[in-house]
């Protein structure tokens, strides 16, 4: 375990957070914030105040379409629609701060290892080492076929050419060694042609011909971030991960993939990254005020929003599905199933209908809610930190900026006062605040 706990926050470049129908919210301010770079730089600065390690871009690249076999529901609630690209803001956020991290999902489907390799680079070269790049291995249907992929590729299949697409990566960051680029006015040689690879690799999946595209980072790679939680996703985190970060539901939950994580980590004989958790504190002057708030926001959401996420997310249309009775275990998904698997149960072990579900996600993907005090939420945060041994937490707001500004003016402070939260960052990059 850390000897202090690690934060980020959990951000979508979308109408919404994490919770559905925020954007119909009179606090929140994030639909406007869509055309607007100066909300997400206000947003960068409270956070570096508040000394997160990072922002964390989680990424629906396409809408789901699962629920009744249709997109309509998913755009008629704004379901994680429109799909922006958070890419830019990564770039501009970086611009407005000095030390805290960007950390990016990119699917390994839809775009070219080589282009991938180029986006990520390049922004952790021009932030000077603060960028981080959740490999995700796109689970969404949706993201394939409107990427041309022309079907849903298997769950498994997925992480077999994620590895592929990983291996070209390595070949062209490791292709453009430092000392090959002499920048030397004098005789006009800027790099040495015959120090930097020529990448020339031919898979099952992927070919890649070239040099690496950009000028190696005197801080180094991104850090590689992996949010897989099935069986072969921990492979793939074991082989891949500096740091992993997994949904759970409930802490038996946590305790549970920790477990697994350190027995995979075994088996393969590495040591087992440092693990993040989501969660989503919902901070109120009383315990009351809190839970008030947390209610209005999941009433204001139908079940047909909440279904159209879950479909798109677990891959199976839940229309065909009695909403109170527990899901078949004959509902095999080719989506995410470390999700799916995280939220059929509750924390007893016991399988959970469709509904309780739904109304659990209706404020954040099978992410736990704190719900109380300031005090209330920091000895929860503090007491799920020792309990787990995780690195920290992913922060998944409700609505924004007020969210986020609740929890570093309130609930940081508090942290800070017990010694387990940082007052001052120690580096000016993210792997150096994160791993050092």
């Amino acid at each position: 375990m850390s000897s202090q706990i690690h934060l980020f926050q959990m951000l979508l470049h979308t109408g919404i957070t994490h919770t559905l129908m925020s954007w119909a919210d009179p606090a929140d301010r994030q639909l406007d914030g869509l055309e607007d770079y100066a909300y997400w730089q206000d947003m960068a600065r409270t956070l570096e105040r508040g000394c997160f390690d990072g922002v964390f871009f989680a990424d629906s690249p396409a809408t789901h379409g699962v629920y009744m076999n249709s997109v309509k529901p998913s755009v008629q609630w704004g379901v994680i629609w429109p799909n922006h690209d958070p890419m830019p803001l990564v770039a501009v956020m970086s611009a407005a701060t000095r030390h805290l991290g960007l950390c990016v999902t990119l699917s390994t489907n839809g775009t070219s290892p080589y282009l991938a390799s180029r986006r990520i680079s390049t922004l952790n070269y021009l932030s000077k080492g603060r960028v981080g790049w959740n490999i995700v291995s796109g689970f969404s249907r949706a993201e394939h076929l409107a990427c041309g992929l022309g079907r849903q590729i298997e769950h498994d299949e997925r992480y077999d050419m994620a590895d592929e697409f990983m291996e070209i990566c390595y070949q062209l960051w490791d292709g453009v060694p430092a000392d090959a680029v002499l920048r030397d006015r004098q005789s006009g040689r800027f790099a040495d042609p015959e120090r930097i690879k020529l990448v020339d690799f031919e898979g099952k999946y992927f070919r890649c011909k070239g040099v690496g595209p950009t000028l190696s980072s005197p801080h180094g790679r991104p850090v590689l971030f992996q949010a897989g939680s099935s069986g072969r996703g921990i492979q793939f985190a074991m082989k891949h991960a500096e740091v992993i970060f997994s949904i759970q539901n409930h802490v038996a939950g946590m305790k549970k993939v920790m477990a697994q994580f350190k027995a995979e980590a075994q088996r393969c004989g590495v040591a087992v990254p440092p693990v993040i958790f989501g969660l989503q504190p919902i901070v109120g002057s009383t315990d009351a005020e809190a839970k008030a708030r947390a209610q209005q926001l999941i009433e204001r959401i139908p079940l047909e929003a909440n279904l159209a996420r879950m479909s798109g997310v677990f891959g199976i249309d839940l229309s065909q599905y009695d909403p109170d009775k527990p899901l078949s275990d004959s509902a095999e998904s080719q989506g995410s199933r470390g999700l799916m698997a995280a939220a059929m149960t509750n924390e007893r072990g016991e399988p959970a209908t469709l509904r309780e579900v739904a109304r659990k996600w209706a404020l954040s993907p099978a992410i736990p809610q704190i719900i109380g005090t300031p005090e209330r939420v920091a000895d929860e945060i503090e007491r799920i930190w020792r309990e787990t041994g995780c690195l920290g937490f992913n922060l998944s707001p409700t609505t924004n900026p007020d969210s986020v500004e609740n929890f570093v003016d309130h609930v940081v402070p508090l942290l800070q006062k017990r010694g387990v939260f940082r007052t001052a960052y120690e580096a000016s990059t993210l792997r150096g605040n994160l791993l050092s």
